[in-house]
């Protein structure tokens, strides 16, 4: 079953919108979980609207993993669909995933949809880990 969210309106002048009483954004771990693990249950993502609506998340929660996971890095620059299933996250056919981390370039990895009998793969969208730091 594909995870779904209740949309709330936002109110004029609010940028987040939060029901009344409810700033618990951030829920407190049991310790029973796996900090590393991308998805709490197997997922299983059938067109490119899930895609779109999921994947981003899981795939920056897999960016972040491969910087602290050499293991995880490894599997993923291999075979980064593999390795979601491995994890728990079934994509369609269709969609194909692109990871690339040159010797100076951040990880980045890219999205791609093919039509069956097509040539062409249609960029869905990509994710690339960017670090700013402020003074």
């Amino acid at each position: 079953m594909s995870p779904s969210y209740d949309l709330v309106p936002v109110p004029k002048g609010e940028l987040v919108p939060v029901k009344s009483g409810d700033l618990g954004l951030v829920k407190r771990s049991t310790g029973t979980g796996d900090p590393l693990k991308l998805v709490p249950e197997t997922l299983r993502l059938h067109d490119r609207e899930e895609v779109r609506n999921f994947l981003p998340d899981i795939l920056g929660r897999a960016l972040a993993r491969v910087w602290i996971d050499t293991p995880f890095a490894d599997h993923f620059s291999r075979d980064p669909k593999g390795s979601l299933e491995t994890a728990g996250v079934f994509l369609p056919d269709n969609v194909s995933i692109e990871f690339s981390k040159g010797a100076q370039d951040r990880p980045k990895i890219i999205v791609f949809e093919q039509q069956p009998g097509s040539k062409f793969k249609l960029r869905v969208f990509y994710l690339q880990l960017v670090m700013m730091a402020g003074k």
